[in-house]
């Protein structure tokens, strides 16, 4: 069950992405795309609680668990980053630093693989992803304004801001803290 809500993950990032930058030009009513993709982005942000959660409950954490969660995690979360980034909603700078540190991060946990060690989430990856998540939700949220033409509160605006440069600092952050980790687990050769 963990790994099933995992990998759907997988299938739900490329069918937001393709529904967010193409929903228009397939000919879908926005009436159709906009609570399309707030059911996608909520399943894809549950599915990402409750895996762990089951994995725990059934006694069934593994290896593979770590590494698959983490990597559908990015997925999908990259996947709807870039289409807010194509939106003119997420800076692209910060788009890059989030980039930079995921690919960071993977590289880390290959490098760990190798030793036979599983780098599981760290607390400040999972405080992250939550920023990540809120970040998500107001962008999809200033989005779907927009979508129907209602005026975007200012203060969303500064949310949707302060959201990102939060995600940055975090993104940066967490990073920082695998770095010291991955050094426990690899000493110097």
């Amino acid at each position: 069950l963990p790994n099933v809500l995992t990998a759907s993950r997988l299938f739900l990032a490329p069918i937001f992405f393709v529904l967010f930058m193409y929903g228009n030009r397939l000919g879908l009513p926005v009436t159709f795309v906009v609570p399309a993709l707030w059911a996608l982005l909520v399943v894809i942000e549950l599915t990402d609680l409750f895996d762990g959660m089951a994995a725990r409950k059934l006694k069934i954490v593994s290896g593979f668990g770590k590494l698959f969660d983490p990597f559908t995690d990015v997925l999908a979360r990259i996947s709807y980053f870039v289409c807010f980034a194509w939106a003119g909603i997420m800076p692209l700078w910060i788009l890059m630093i989030i980039l930079y540190r995921e690919f960071g991060i993977n590289l880390l946990r290959m490098l760990l693989v190798e030793r036979g060690i599983a780098m599981g989430a760290r607390s400040g990856g999972k405080l992250k992803a939550i920023v990540y998540m809120v970040a998500g939700l107001v962008s999809l949220l200033l989005w779907s304004l927009l979508q129907f033409s209602v005026a975007v509160p200012e203060a969303l605006s500064v949310v949707v801001t302060v959201s990102y440069v939060l995600a940055a600092i975090l993104s940066v952050s967490s990073f920082l803290d695998y770095v010291i980790q991955f050094r426990k687990y690899r000493p110097k050769a």
